[in-house]
């Protein structure tokens, strides 16, 4: 039995998504490192805060991080649905393969240059094929 097709840009954003993890780290204990930062003095000053403190161009590998973990939940649970119900081949795992694209080509616009106008229009095409998705989703199961 071969698994649905929808199922592989589900492993490629998770493994996505720990390489953004690997990269955050890679680019954040150095600077933190660099400029002295003691991190349980962090946790003990309301006043400190990585996002005062780092660097820009650091702080965006971990925001993208985060984001991550936002939108794509959605994503993960609809095509995890359209496997289980027969749905997760032909132009459903398309679009997902399109989804995982954009939010890997929004993870590197937002941990190089951080060109809002260009993040945001990756994110907005991103969630046009989450959207469809959702869609394709709801008129299964709702049919």
């Amino acid at each position: 039995m071969s698994a649905p097709a929808i199922l592989q840009p589900v492993v490629v954003l998770a493994a996505w998504t720990m390489v953004m993890w690997a990269w955050l780290y890679a680019t954040r204990i150095p600077a933190m490192n660099k400029l002295g930062i003691d991190p349980d003095k962090l946790v003990r000053d309301s006043d400190l805060s990585l996002e005062k403190i780092l660097p820009p161009e650091v702080r965006w590998k971990a925001d993208n991080y985060n984001h991550l973990h936002e939108a794509p939940t959605v994503f993960y649970a609809i095509a995890l649905l359209l496997a289980m119900v027969g749905q997760g081949d032909g132009f459903n795992a398309t679009l997902a393969w399109g989804y995982v694209g954009l939010r890997i080509a929004h993870s590197l616009v937002q941990a190089t240059v951080n060109k809002v106008m260009l993040r945001w229009a990756l994110f907005m095409a991103s969630s046009l094929m989450l959207i469809a998705l959702i869609l394709h989703a709801a008129l299964t199961v709702f049919h």
